[in-house]
């Protein structure tokens, strides 16, 4: 099993010199994210929407990291490792490090997001109305600065899992920037600008 995903290369033919991963929610797939990279002004970044590897068992054609209505959240640890193995082939395949890499995710995507990119050292993670489905540890690599962002009026994943999520990633030593917006369980112009930002900031993209 590998994970099938869309390329945006960069405007212009430009070569690209970082990455941005995308990670789609609980039920969706990458055809939903990808419209987004025309709404992301990034330079020489190319930006990819891999497909979670399991079948939604609700929507059709939607896909699901791990089955979310379950104590055990079933597949969890062989889509972690799907996950890890392709950041690192891709590494090979774009000539791209993982220090210029930014994976995001929006809902079980942004979960994904942070446990997965806890372990690797990348440039950056994101987690867009995201949660924690763990404790999170230190590791061996210092902690990726982490962006946070949620909706304040968001019924599927309420405003506490992102306090819960910025207060654990901070004691172990995380540099978190967190933002609280108005808004449900979207990905709105007002995260789009956030993100776009903070991936300028920290892979220094003119």
């Amino acid at each position: 099993m590998s994970l099938n995903a869309i390329f945006i290369a960069p405007t212009g033919g430009k070569i690209p010199q970082s990455l941005l991963i995308m990670l789609h929610g609980w039920g969706a797939h990458a055809e939903d994210l990808a419209p987004l990279a025309s709404m992301l002004s990034l330079g020489d970044c190319q930006i990819i929407f891999p497909n979670a590897p399991f079948p939604h068992p609700e929507v059709s054609g939607g896909r699901a990291w791990y089955v979310l209505k379950t104590l055990d959240y079933q597949g969890l640890s062989q889509s972690q490792n799907l996950l890890q193995n392709w950041l690192f082939s891709l590494e090979n395949q774009t000539g791209v490090p993982l220090s210029r890499t930014v994976l995001a995710g929006f809902s079980q995507g942004g979960a994904m997001s942070l446990d997965v990119g806890l372990k690797l050292p990348l440039a950056g993670i994101c987690s867009l109305s995201g949660y924690l489905h763990f404790q999170p540890q230190a590791t061996q690599f210092s902690c990726s600065p982490i962006l946070i962002t949620h909706g304040i009026q968001d019924m599927v994943v309420p405003i506490q899992a992102a306090r819960e999520a910025k207060d654990a990633l901070t004691d172990i030593g995380a540099m978190v920037e967190y933002h609280e917006l108005n808004g449900g369980h979207e990905i709105s112009s007002t995260t789009l600008a956030i993100l776009q930002q903070f991936i300028q900031k920290i892979v220094k993209l003119i």
